[in-house]
């Protein structure tokens, strides 16, 4: 085997690029040539990626972008850059006329190609729609069927094949490029729909156009503003302002206003009707047109701006170019050997779906004036903050900081750190306060360039400031919470609300210890505490005991709740009591003593994997699987872990169990992966059972951080950990600190068939340890759960 070859297999050290090459042509040599074309060329719909991966290829060629486009996966599909702001894709609805509320879909037509979308949600944008379209002009009807569909990463194509015409698209931050090769027509159009919704409709949760503008400025620039409101956060107005320019002189144009097309260059109106323009050619068979539009949510001229600054030419593939060469760059960071094409496509587009959102609006802030970075669509951090947050601060620092900083500054202009944003709206509030989690992670794992006293400030406000309006901001059920340790029946989501706030005000005493303030950090320290304060100890269901349970504003029980999984006006949200009863991240040893000992413990978890109440499919049970870690059995966490990964996730187009929800899904595929997974808002990562021989990190610190695995085999028969070391150390504990990696080293894994009492000694930290993690202030006082938990017996 030659260097060159040794090179490609961009291997982390010689011994294991040997091995690896063995792999790779043992792996190539033992499947069918049907298998490897699928593998190849797209999944089970035969549909291909643009560019095929190879050996040479960087990570943006293993990105799939269709993987979880189907069974409610909701993955953004189109050109976009890491963090953009424009996410041009396609917008279809089935044969039956029914939008996609995510945008895409497999099956439809395709009404255009707009700039905004969210990904792994609905409910928001779909906004400045373009569409290539020949023949008489109907904008009612300008849908097309599609064939010759290809993605990957920053560039999208299709051919819409009711007009022949190839579409092309690629994106920078804040400019969407469009390539359209016609066909012979005498009448050929390129139409931009400003009054394009998706989840357009009349409904709670739907968007409305209230109006707008648009102006033809020559005969080849179209200009306008589009005003738009509601969609899932329930948001207030915003506004997107659009400039579009051609590079082909048009013949003529048109605009539109209702149903009525006109040669008029200017148009407007006011309410929920349609508006649009049309740039009209004769064109030869093959003619390219190109178009860059510029979207701003300040105004024209901005939007105008950002296509000089960020595209100032016509180089189409050199800008698809670039936008590869940055999606290279975003996944470099982390680099694994040994897996399968499978695999290798899994772990890199679940990556680069963890870095799609928010978006960087850093100068498109409309509100207010600031020197800040600022950031829109956390959509939402309910989800985000479990393990999306804690893997931006391993792979892109800066990003995370620079998130935080506008959560920050939102604080300074709005009041409150939103619990969910999108269209510089804040809401919905599902949950707690999870922007206070994601602060106290930054804080505990050393990030710098924050300010962390104004967080503090914001956190605090959290904590004591009732809002207006508790579904936009804040915490609902504030008063009660504070006064009685729980929020009451008598506001909504009262069971998922009080754990939540628990956590929150964990998150509040890490930082004031940090800070030095000793009396916050005592009095957040016992409100962390309040999780046991809805736990009934006789309540029993499914043959265990213990659950928590509504309380009336009276202290007394309500009737239990065994909703499914909840929503808004439920005791818990989007989940169980099953889950509820043991999210208490901060102190899972103070779980274990109310649920009866170690061993009710696993009999506990065991009932809730076997008897289906886990919900991979959502985020409140991310950490349900490492929770035996505190038990003693790691073994049970592995076999759960992968039973998950195995039956719940795949390189398909379903391959997500569910919403991928701004990454939050993908976030957790990625550290799974890897062998090891946060404990959102502490130092602290949890050991798994890796997917790969041999993974390498690179750190904040410029260090890299490697995972190697011994005795690995493909099959995960010896998926239990034997034996490891950490630097060099023997690692007895099946956790270990974001300190003790920080400056990189090497965490050596030896696996085998079966479990030992390798990490059974030693479990992951509680509040209720007998050294508590927090200062000693905050551990002075009473918080475990046999002092709160009295309370409510």
């Amino acid at each position: 085997m030659n260097c060159s070859l040794l090179a490609s297999l961009r291997c982390v050290r010689a011994k294991a690029c040997l091995a690896a090459a063995a792999l790779y042509f043992a792996y190539s040599g033992s499947v069918s040539a049907a298998t490897l074309a699928q593998t190849a060329t797209g999944d089970a719909y035969g549909v291909p990626t643009t560019s095929h991966e190879t050996a040479t290829s960087g990570p943006a060629s293993a990105v799939y972008p269709y993987l979880g486009v189907d069974t409610g996966g909701k993955v953004f599909l189109g050109a976009t850059l890491p963090f953009g702001m424009v996410r041009l894709g396609p917008d279809v609805e089935n044969f039956d006329g029914e939008p996609a509320s995510g945008g895409y879909a497999s099956s439809g037509l395709v009404k255009g190609f707009s700039h905004l979308h969210l990904s792994g949600g609905s409910g928001k944008y779909g906004n400045i729609l373009v569409a290539p379209v020949t023949g008489p002009l109907n904008p009612g009807d300008i849908k097309s069927a599609r064939a010759d569909e290809e993605a990957s990463a920053g560039y999208y194509r299709v051919r819409l094949t009711r007009y022949d015409t190839l579409a092309e698209l690629t994106a920078t931050r804040r400019v969407g490029l469009h390539r359209y090769t016609f066909p012979q027509s005498d009448d050929a159009h390129i139409t931009v729909d400003v009054a394009h919704l998706l989840d357009h409709g009349n409904g709670a949760e739907s968007q409305q156009f209230v109006g707008g503008k648009v102006d033809v400025l020559s005969d080849h620039e179209v200009a306008g503003v589009g005003r738009y409101r509601g969609g899932w956060n329930e948001g207030g107005e915003y506004r997107v302002y659009f400039y579009l320019v051609s590079d082909t002189p048009a013949k003529d144009a048109h605009t539109w206003s209702g149903a009525s097309i006109t040669s008029a260059r200017h148009a407007s109106i006011e309410g929920d009707s349609q508006l649009g323009a049309s740039l009209d050619y004769t064109t030869g068979a093959g003619q390219v047109i190109q178009l860059k539009v510029g979207i701003s949510f300040v105004s024209e001229e901005q939007a105008r701006r950002n296509v000089t600054a960020e595209a100032p030419g016509w180089q189409f593939d050199t800008v698809r170019d670039a936008a590869t060469a940055t999606w290279d760059k975003a996944l470099s960071p982390i680099r694994i050997d040994g897996a399968t094409v499978s695999q290798r496509r899994q772990f890199y587009t679940a990556l680069y779906h963890a870095l799609l959102l928010p978006s960087d609006r850093t100068g498109e802030n409309p509100l207010w004036k600031s020197k800040e970075p600022y950031y829109d669509d956390y959509y939402a951090i309910w989800d985000t903050f479990r393990s999306q947050g804690p893997l931006l601060t391993l792979i892109a620092p800066d990003r995370q900081r620079d998130a935080i900083r506008s959560l920050i500054d939102i604080y300074r202009h709005e009041g409150y750190m939103p619990d969910a944003r999108s269209g510089n709206t804040s809401g919905r509030t599902q949950g707690g306060s999870n922007a206070d989690v994601v602060v106290a992670d930054a804080y505990v794992k050393g990030m710098t360039g924050i300010d962390y006293r104004a967080a503090f400030a914001a956190m605090k406000k959290d904590a004591e400031v009732p809002p207006a309006d508790a579904r936009m901001e804040g915490r609902g059920g504030l008063i009660d919470y504070n006064s009685k340790g729980y929020v009451t029946d008598a506001d909504e989501r009262s069971g998922s609300r009080t754990v939540e706030y628990a956590y929150d005000d964990f998150a509040i005493a890490e930082l004031a210890c940090g800070l030095g303030d000793t009396a916050a950090a005592r009095r957040y320290a016992a409100r962390a505490g309040n999780w046991a304060n809805l736990w009934d100890t006789s309540l029993s269901t499914g043959g265990v005991t213990g659950f928590i349970r509504p309380r009336n504003p009276d202290g007394s029980w309500a009737p239990p709740d065994l909703t499914i999984r909840g929503t808004w006006p439920n005791f818990e949200y989007e989940g169980d009591i099953w889950t509820y009863s043991l999210y208490a991240p901060q102190d899972v040893r103070g779980l274990i003593r109310i649920s009866g000992g170690k061993e009710a413990f696993v009999h506990r978890l065991d009932t809730l994997f076997n008897r289906k109440h886990f919900d991979m499919s959502n985020e409140p049970g991310f950490l349900l699987p490492m929770l035996y870690l505190w038990a003693g059995r790691p073994d049970k966490s592995v076999d759960r872990i992968v039973d998950q990964l195995e039956k719940q996730f795949s390189a398909s187009r379903a391959g997500l169990p569910g919403n991928d929800d701004s990454g939050a899904m993908s976030s957790w595929l990625v550290f799974q992966m890897l062998g090891f997974y946060p404990n959102a808002g502490q130092d602290v990562y949890l050991i798994g059972t890796p997917s790969f021989p041999e993974a390498e990190i690179d750190m904040p610190s410029g260090k890299v951080f490697r995972i190697v695995t011994k005795n690995f085999d493909r099959e995960r028969l010896n998926r239990y950990v034997q034996s490891a070391t950490l630097n060099g150390k023997p690692l007895d504990n099946a956790w270990f600190r974001h300190a003790q990696i920080a400056d990189g080293g090497t965490l050596e894994l030896t696996m085998g068939p079966v479990p030992t009492d390798w990490g059974t000694r030693v479990p992951p930290p509680s509040m209720s340890d007998p050294q508590s993690p927090l200062c000693a202030a905050a551990a002075t006082q009473g918080t475990s759960a046999s002092s709160t938990s009295s309370a409510a017996r």
